[in-house]
């Protein structure tokens, strides 16, 4: 990397020249970058907002759960069948679903190379298990915080190989070069948290000849999160230069515990706790789950899938299924505003209030697991010592002793299944901008629980493989990269001074703003979706963009990095909801994670009443097969169209005729996808 200045309007700003630009330090743009300098491209640098952040390092769930295909044991399995399995969760392209799969096994042993202990027997053999949307049990696991390894191991490699890391640097924009299928991304512009009070306002230029854009998922957007706090996203600052996005209705929700921001998952359900509700103040304590269901046992079978079957489905919610309890504790808490938590320390209890417990009374799908786990103990949070001890240790370690506590939960925002658009080298139609990562949009509709992992792993190294092979160059000259960035950067300079002199107003604050945008986010694009609100809230959404791109006002320069990652979130949520509505208006239902209320519909959820009723897509229904892609023309307006679902490509695997393609850089080449 090479740095200096340039002088801008009288002014000299900082600025750093490389070949590939690195945004975000998650465990997936961490990979690009081990893999680009592992492969001899070492002028690579990582730009990010705050080291260490980010869903990777903080977020997780009872056992994190690696997707990969599955190394041991006499069950077959092979990467044809693994892209299968992804592409049949439904709007995933298959050529994306092949390459997740033909690396997975070299993404999975380049980790344990580096330290992550994925546990194996004394064979060597790495066994799996059954996770959400998997019926091949190829999940595994390194424990609660299973990406934390990932990226410690990761992060440990980038700091042996010295790749330069520009730290508390948040991205702003953005920078492209040329129109349409030429158009092509030259850089970014990033602000110096450590230097915003200077004349230049802590503006940075970074000029690249290739952008990796790890920034992770829209984190900012819902009120109820398990996304960590300081992961907002910025899939906003792409969609402004015209890259395309799609699959965006497609985002994932489940239960979480809100004071510590973690996914109670798999182990926290499968040991059966008790659900109980309070009054806002902690009073008036109800067994709110015992209401609607018929029997002891039939709730506690639904508990326990919750384990496996944990983001929420509606698929999953007729016929006292495990998705019932997330319209229950979203009932509790949303609408009737009482707080939901879940007791480790007693069993559940039936409508009548009975406290009795017989283990002998189980279903015999959670009675085989916990005999299998040795598990049998006589309170939940006996199990789960005895099944997970770390998920206990885990909240031990942020201040709640589950043993002596309630844990409070709410079904909130955990992973967006889609995202960018890429091709099968993870390069988007913004030539040498290559997202990856949960802001890549790989997944479609139904994933196996972790698969995102591999995906993230995956998508670095094919775009560090692309990198190396065809976009080697150096990074164009100073004079030459000012020149194509004047109007971008003019555009940069005036907003910052258009926020600082305007006055100001009654308006709502920053707070309020972003409050504002969560809120209509959650009513409108969360679990729980109606037609007839949604293209009042696209409108507001539109105008809340405009207010915060033209008349918010700053005080002082310390406020940029936020009036920023404000206007950021708001065209991010705009283009959202823009989704969902067009998903709805081709006629779209209830699918993946969300349920689309119809008075209508031919289900009802269990022991509720008729205004939760929706329908499910038919099997031959139009956006089943049809992938909705948007992007925005020069003027934020917003183009869609749906594009048919890519089935997963014939190939052809006789060796001698890979060897050629192979050594003639043919595979490199563009093909019809």
């Amino acid at each position: 990397m090479q740095s200096g200045t340039v002088r801008i309007q009288e002014i000299e700003y900082p600025m750093h020249s490389v070949n590939t630009l690195v945004i975000g330090s998650g465990a997936a743009a961490l990979k690009a970058a081990v893999s680009l300098h592992e492969r001899g491209q070492h002028d690579v640098a990582i730009v990010t907002e705050k080291w260490g952040a980010g869903a990777s390092n903080n977020s997780g769930s009872d056992k994190q759960t690696y997707y990969k295909l599955s190394l041991s044991g006499d069950v077959p399995d092979a990467p044809l069948e693994m892209a299968r399995d992804l592409f049949q969760g439904g709007c995933m392209h298959g050529d994306i679903a092949l390459c997740e799969a033909q690396h997975s096994a070299q993404v999975f042993y380049e980790l344990t190379r580096l330290g992550v202990l994925f546990p194996h027997d004394r064979y060597g053999g790495y066994p799996g298990y059954r996770t959400d949307h998997d019926l091949r049990g190829r999940a595994t696991s390194a424990g609660p915080r299973t990406s934390h390894f990932m990226f410690q191991a990761l992060a440990q490699r980038v700091v042996e190989t010295g790749i330069p890391i520009l730290d508390r640097h948040p991205i702003i924009a953005l920078f492209t070069d040329g129109d349409g299928p030429d158009k092509k991304i030259i850089g970014a512009a990033a602000l110096n948290l450590n230097d915003l009070d200077r004349d230049t306002s802590g503006l940075v230029l970074l000029n690249a000849v290739n952008v990796i854009f790890g920034t992770g998922g829209p984190g900012g957007l819902y009120e109820m999160s398990v996304y960590p706090e300081d992961q907002c996203g910025s899939i906003g600052l792409a969609l402004e230069i015209g890259a395309v996005a799609h699959n965006l209705t497609e985002s994932q929700f489940g239960l979480a515990s809100i004071q510590f921001r973690w996914n109670v998952s798999g182990s926290y359900q499968q040991v059966l706790p008790r659900y109980v509700s309070t009054a806002e103040d902690g009073k008036d304590e109800r067994d709110f789950l015992a209401d609607s269901f018929p029997d002891l046992e039939t709730m506690a079978l639904a508990i326990f899938r919750k384990g496996y079957q944990w983001p929420f489905d509606p698929r999953k919610v007729a016929g006292y299924g495990s998705s019932l309890i997330d319209l229950l504790v979203y009932r509790e808490t949303a609408l009737r505003g009482r707080r939901a938590f879940l007791d480790f320390m007693h069993n559940p209890v039936d409508g009548r209030g009975l406290s009795s417990w017989e283990m002998a009374k189980l279903p015999d799908e959670a009675k085989s697991y916990l005999q299998k786990s040795r598990a049998l103990q006589a309170t939940p949070i006996n199990r789960l010592a005895c099944l997970n001890q770390k998920a206990i240790d885990l909240y031990g370690d942020h201040g709640i002793d589950l043993s002596r506590e309630y844990l409070e939960i709410a079904v909130c925002a955990q992973h967006n299944n889609g995202g960018l658009r890429a091709n099968h080298w993870w390069e988007s139609n913004v030539k040498h901008l290559f997202p990856v990562g949960e802001v890549n949009g790989t997944h479609g509709v139904y994933r196996p629980g972790g698969a995102a992992l591999n995906a993230g792993q995956v998508g670095g190294l094919r775009a560090a493989m692309f990198i190396t092979m065809k976009y080697r160059s150096d990074p164009p000259e100073v004079s030459r990269f000012v020149e194509c960035i004047q109007v971008q950067i003019h555009d940069i300079l005036e907003r910052i001074r258009r926020w600082r002199t305007t006055p100001q107003t009654t308006r709502a604050d920053h707070s309020q703003l972003l409050a504002e945008i969560r809120r209509r986010m959650s009513r409108h694009g969360a679990h729980i979706r109606n037609p007839e609100g949604i293209h009042g809230a696209i409108e507001e959404a539109w105008q809340t963009f405009h207010e915060v791109d033209g008349d918010q006002h700053i005080e002082d320069r310390n406020q940029l990095p936020l009036a920023f990652k404000l206007r950021e979130l708001a065209l991010t949520h705009a283009v959202y909801l823009e989704a969902i509505g067009a998903y709805m208006d081709r006629g779209g239902k209830s699918r993946g994670s969300y349920l689309i209320t119809d008075p209508h519909g031919d289900q009802a959820p269990s022991g509720l009443d008729n205004t939760w009723r929706f329908s499910l897509n038919d099997e031959g229904a139009f956006v089943n097969h049809h992938i909705l892609e948007l992007d925005l023309d020069s003027e934020n307006g917003v183009c869609k169209r749906w594009v048919p679902v890519r089935p997963i490509p014939g190939v052809d695997y006789w060796f001698e005729n890979v060897w050629r393609e192979f050594l003639n850089g043919e595979i490199y080449e563009e093909t019809e996808e």
